[in-house]
């Protein structure tokens, strides 16, 4: 699978959200994702409006699905989303009903592992049950709340390998990654690579001299893709 480079836009307006990916979009990012602060800001307004703009263009709907799961899914697939994300710490029927969802409209399915007490296992459970993508992710929460103790605080980096062999799936590693560790995950074997929006630009491998953020995702994007084929492990097996 080529490597593919996914923003997402976890912005709270929608015409600051469509300024962003218009702009990404023309840096040489391949999918948008509608972040989860933006569905809570505009809804299925904000995921018809970046349809409208991007017709072409995959847009991934971050629900964290937890329950209705496949209403919700159904929701988002009218509103021009062509993927969804159920969370693996719902019920395995809420999964299976977005699963079932996904293939009645048309949308793929990623499954979130987040808060799994065995992330390795969460993966493949969401696999077991149907869905087409692993977001292998170390939640906002959890990191902080760690490093508040003093500990060290967890990355999906920690496990990725170990998620990617047990899947026949893409995987994309999300949470609290710098920019240089999420343009690496290809070489772990997870070929979907997601930048935040608002971005940080670390000034010292990709922020241009003035302050060019379109031009600085440009070459975060050549980076990504400039891996080659990325080899989905047990995928001649499904």
């Amino acid at each position: 699978m080529k490597p593919i480079v996914q923003i997402s836009l976890d912005l709270t307006n929608i015409d600051e959200a469509l300024e962003t990916a218009a702009l990404a979009m023309r840096a040489g990012v391949d999918w948008l994702e509608a972040g989860t602060p933006l569905i809570l800001a505009e809804g299925l307004h904000g995921v018809r409006k970046l349809r409208e703009a991007f017709p072409n263009t995959p847009i991934v709907a971050d629900l964290k699905t937890m329950d209705g799961g496949y209403l919700e899914a159904e929701m988002m697939a009218k509103a021009g989303a062509t993927h969804v994300v159920v969370m693996a710490r719902a019920h395995e029927e809420t999964i299976k009903c977005v699963v079932q969802a996904g293939k009645d409209h048309g949308v793929k399915v990623m499954g979130d592992n987040l808060g799994c007490p065995d992330m390795v296992a969460g993966a493949k459970f969401l696999e077991d049950l149907g869905c087409d993508y692993i977001v292998h992710h170390i939640g906002y929460d959890e990191r902080r709340g760690i490093a508040a103790q003093g500990r060290r605080m967890p990355s999906p980096l920690d496990q990725l390998r170990e998620v990617v062999k047990a899947v026949s799936i893409p995987v994309q590693a999300v949470g609290g990654l710098s920019l240089e560790q999420a343009i690496s995950t290809p070489t772990y074997g997870a070929p979907l690579v997601v930048l935040g929006a608002p971005l940080t630009i670390d000034a010292d491998a990709f922020k241009t001299a003035d302050g060019d953020l379109e031009a600085s995702l440009r070459k975060i994007c050549d980076a990504v893709h400039a891996h080659g084929d990325v080899d989905i492990p047990n995928e001649a097996n499904r």
